[in-house]
């Protein structure tokens, strides 16, 4: 990935997931960056950050995005990412 915007290392939590994007007119997949962040010292909200590698994309300019969560939303999307993956899971068993 080219001309990155976030910072990529060990410690990312997934460097290489498949994604997507889409806009009016245009629907377009590359490899994506997801990460999760918290400051080091008193930390005060959750960032889940998002990057497609723009060296795959044509209609999106390099950019990263970023969304901020507090500790309350944090649990309730890793709650509902929980439910989601037991869906599947009940899916596979059957």
């Amino acid at each position: 990935m080219a001309d990155r915007v976030l910072k990529v290392n060990a410690f990312t939590t997934f460097d290489l997931l498949e994604g997507s994007v889409e806009g009016h007119g245009f629907a377009e997949e590359a490899f994506a960056t997801l990460n999760v962040r918290t400051a080091r010292e008193n930390p005060e909200s959750v960032s889940l950050e998002l990057e497609l590698d723009n060296v795959e994309l044509e209609s999106v300019p390099p950019h990263a995005d970023r969304v901020t969560l507090s500790a309350a939303e944090a649990r309730e999307l890793a709650a509902e990412l929980e439910a989601a993956a037991k869906r599947i899971e009940s899916e596979d068993d059957s």
